[in-house]
């Protein structure tokens, strides 16, 4: 399930709020379908009760010998009126009793001094087959009320002579709306003139689908106006955080990178202000870091001058000639540590160059010098942006780290569409598993693997490493399968 879910911070803001408006949006869709069929069905059991009100009164002050024509052609598939000699039986089964009382009364008002029987059916089992039914009569009527017996016709909604009505005019709508998703039709039977009766089966329109074309497309306008709006708002909102990781990344790379604007909401204002007066304090202890060592290195020079003149002053000697060495020795080690300490090449500006023109170079200026440096055929249009010094630097530096080490070098290039990597191989003993992550630490020396006594002061792997990050990219280290080892210097494209 987690593989479904998106990783990033905007996507997952995006779906979380489009989930919530999603059900809001279908929870308000079903209020208004069930209120508007609960309206519609109040309406229209109220326009039925008004048809079956007129329809009786016409067929009542119609002469008789009209009423059975009158009758005839008032009739539909829907709305069934028939003529009898005498009262209809009602039966009770599917009858809502309440609603059966309120259109018995609403009839009554309108038809007072009449006889009247309603029985309002509901539930979908009930539902009358209109035009259908051989007796005239839904599937419901029976002969099992009278219209002599009260208690059946008070449970169907009878309403005798002289029974308390209400006015026409204020019947009241609010039970009739509370009950109307239940009804299914109405039977009705009116007493009229001469002792005839009016039998009346209708039933209560149903409403168009619940939700219509036009409630769909608003729904699908509004969603899709609120996606877009909430897309917008959380991308405005999560974008400083990109910014932000964007300039951590270039501090990691260049700890002189130029700060972060401050702009956007209050915070990230705070934020990118916090980040900047970090990033300050890196650059100062950096920048007293060097200064440090540049006055220890300048300190020590002048003394390592001094004993250099004192010892070329001397009478030549085997122990002469062993003070120079060790004092070039120290002289070397002094500038290796300030070039490490000062990140050479950090205030170098990026330029665009060819990387397989580049290592083709280093190679034949190193085989030049007698070295045993191979490679294969360098691959042309390989274009990135580095710092060419820095990066000569870092190449030379595995190179001559392999041939030291590992009796000679063959380089090559690996191209991928994300990243370049650049390969040294040796023919040496390799280093130990465990040792492999220590060798790029500055003044770390190999005891077992390695000789010693080959020169170096633990600095070569640790600058290359250096600069590696300083690109954007990182050195590798691995053992070989058929021997020797592996240096792997990648860069972004």
């Amino acid at each position: 399930m987690r593989r479904l879910l998106p990783e990033t911070l905007f996507a997952q803001s995006v779906l979380i709020l489009l989930i919530g408006i999603g059900l809001s949006l279908a929870a308000g869709a079903w209020i208004y379908a069930g209120a508007r069929q609960e309206a519609v069905r109040a309406i229209g059991a109220l326009a039925t009760a008004e048809r079956i009100i007129n329809t009786a009164r016409l067929v009542d002050e119609m002469p008789a010998t009209w009423r059975t024509r009158l009758v005839t052609g008032a009739s539909d598939p829907t709305f069934r009126v028939t003529l009898l000699d005498k009262p209809p039986a009602l039966t009770a089964a599917g009858a809502a009793v309440e609603p059966s009382s309120l259109i018995a009364d609403y009839i009554r008002e309108a038809l007072p001094a009449r006889q009247i029987m309603v029985v309002v059916a509901s539930g979908a089992g009930n539902r009358p087959g209109f035009g259908r039914s051989g007796s005239g009569r839904p599937p419901w009527a029976g002969s099992g009320a009278s219209v002599g017996g009260e208690s059946s016709q008070a449970e169907l909604g009878h309403v005798e002579r002289g029974a308390g009505a209400r006015r026409h005019g204020q019947m009241q709508h609010g039970p009739l709306a509370g009950a109307a998703l239940s009804w299914r039709g109405i039977d009705a039977a009116i007493e009229i003139a001469e002792g005839q009766w009016l039998h009346i089966t209708t039933s209560v329109p149903d409403t168009a689908p619940q939700i219509s074309s036009r409630l769909w497309l608003a729904l699908g306008v509004m969603a899709g106006m609120i996606a877009l709006l909430t897309a917008w708002s959380v991308r405005r909102m999560t974008r400083p955080l990109g910014v932000l990781a964007d300039a951590a990344t270039r501090l990691g790379r260049n700890v002189e990178a130029p700060a972060l604007a401050i702009s956007g909401t209050v915070e990230m204002k705070h934020a990118a202000e916090a980040f900047n007066e970090m990033q300050a304090r890196l650059r100062r202890l950096v920048d007293n870091r060097t200064l440090m060592l540049a006055s220890i290195s300048h300190d020590l020079r002048t003394q390592l001058t001094l004993l250099r003149l004192r010892a070329e002053a001397g009478e030549p000697s085997e122990d002469r000639e062993r003070m120079l060495r060790t004092i070039t020795e120290m002289d070397e080690m002094l500038t290796a540590t300030l070039s490490f300490a000062r990140k050479d090449g950090k205030s170098e500006e990026q330029r665009r160059v060819d990387l397989g023109a580049l290592v083709a170079s280093i190679v034949d200026d190193m085989a030049d010098a007698g070295l045993p440096v191979r490679t294969a055929e360098m691959p042309q249009g390989i274009v990135v942006d580095c710092k060419p010094v820095a990066l000569r630097r870092a190449i030379t530096n595995l190179i001559d780290n392999a041939v030291k080490y590992g009796g000679e070098a063959a380089i090559s290039l690996e191209i991928s569409p994300s990243s370049l990597a650049i390969l040294v191989d040796d023919k040496g003993p390799g280093i130990l598993e465990n040792q492999l992550h220590q060798v790029v630490q500055p003044f770390f020396r190999l005891e077992g693997s390695r000789n010693r006594e080959t020169g170096g002061i633990g600095l070569g792997l640790a600058i290359a490493s250096s600069i590696a990050e300083a690109h954007g990219g990182v050195l590798g280290l691995a053992n070989r399968a058929e021997g020797g080892l592996r240096a792997t210097l990648s860069l972004p494209r």
